[in-house]
Order: structure tokens, then C-alpha cells, then sequence
């Protein structure tokens, strides 16, 4: 072998295990990429993960708002369907006042029609139709004698009396009503003042 080919195999050797052979610098570049690729797995893992919550918090959203949303609406519809209902009844109970008011009228209007009887049928329906709306909750506030409830009463005036007690109700000018116990409308009432004064006699 010439000194020439002897030249040539050197440099090829020393060329093949320059390109086996790896730095330390190249080494550390190789490791260090192979663990950032290890630790970016579990991040998107991680991040798959909260998107997958995320959007089935948002689908449970939607579908709790939809609830809402229907029962908002059947309590509408059910609220006008019992108020309606309720409206039905009172109206149907007091159908029959009209009735027997149309015959009062009818008999006040006929020939030598008798005063008394027809106050008698007056009241009678007067009594009937406190009957239908009581049925429905409505009462009186009628509180002659009462101790004057200023929840209840209004008074627009007094006026001294020997029989009733000051501070009590004198006179009941307006009846007042309640409705299932929420107040409609006060009594008007004219209150006690007590005792009259003894009136100032003139000296001569």
C-alpha cells in the first residue's frame, strides 16, 4: 500500500468516528429536548382535560338555564290559569244575586207595589251577597263599641257620649272589609270623646 492510500483510509477513519462520536454539548441539547417533550405530555393532557370540563359545565348551563326558563313559564301560566279559575267561581256565586236584584227591580216597578216587601227582598239580597263574598274570604270591619284600632279604623271625627267610652267607636259612618285577613278597606268611624262636659254656668 502506497504511503498516499495509507493517507486516504486515515482520513475516512477519522472522519467515521468524528461523526459517531458526539459532544458533550450535543448530549445535553439531545436530553434536554427529550424531557421537554416528556413534560409537554402531561400538560396537554392536563389542558384536554379542562377543556373537556369546561364544555360540559357549559352544556349543564344551558340546560339548567332551559329549566329555569320553563318553569318560569308554566308558574306564569298556571298563576293566570288559578286566577282565572278563581274569578269563575265568584262570578258564578254571584250570578244568582243578580238574579234575585233584577226581581226586586222588576216588583218595584209594578202597580201598587208594597214599600215594605221590597226593603224585606232589598236586604235579603243585600244578606246573599255578603253570603258569596264572604265564601271568598271578604269580611266586615264593623267596630261599633270597639276600641279604636287605627290598623283598621279610620275616624274622621268625635263627638263626646255618655254611654260609650272614650277612645272607643261611637258610630260606624263606612263599614271596612278584609280579604282572607289583608285589609280592603278601614272601617270609617266616629270615635268617643267621653264624658260631655259639664256646661259653664253664668254667674249673675
Amino acid at each position: 500500500m502506497t504511503a498516499s492510500d495509507q493517507a486516504d483510509t486515515l482520513d475516512k477513519s477519522t472522519a467515521a468516528n468524528s461523526a459517531s462520536a458526539k459532544s458533550p454539548a450535543d448530549e445535553a441539547a439531545g436530553s434536554s429536548q427529550g424531557a421537554n417533550a416528556t413534560a409537554a405530555s402531561p400538560l396537554e393532557e392536563q389542558l384536554a382535560t379542562a377543556k373537556k370540563e369546561a364544555a360540559d359545565n357549559y352544556e349543564r348551563y344551558l340546560r339548567v338555564t332551559a329549566d329555569l326558563e320553563n318553569f318560569r313559564r308554566r308558574t306564569v301560566r298556571e298563576k293566570d290559569e288559578l286566577r282565572q279559575y278563581a274569578t269563575g267561581r265568584v262570578l258564578e256565586e254571584l250570578l244568582p244575586v243578580l238574579d234575585n236584584l233584577a226581581l226586586g227591580i222588576s216588583a218595584a216597578k209594578a202597580p201598587n207595589a208594597d214599600l215594605k216587601n221590597l226593603v224585606g227582598g232589598i236586604g235579603m239580597v243585600q244578606e246573599q251577597l255578603k253570603s258569596a263574598l264572604s265564601n271568598h274570604g271578604l269580611k266586615e270591619i264593623n267596630p261599633i263599641g270597639q276600641k279604636f284600632d287605627p290598623n283598621q279604623h279610620e275616624s274622621i271625627s268625635s263627638q263626646p257620649s255618655a254611654e260609650v267610652p272614650e277612645g272607643s267607636v261611637l258610630q260606624v259612618v263606612r263599614t271596612g272589609y278584609t280579604l282572607n285577613g289583608r285589609l280592603l278597606r278601614p272601617a270609617s268611624v266616629i270615635v268617643s270623646a267621653g264624658q260631655p262636659k259639664p256646661e259653664a254656668q253664668t254667674v249673675i
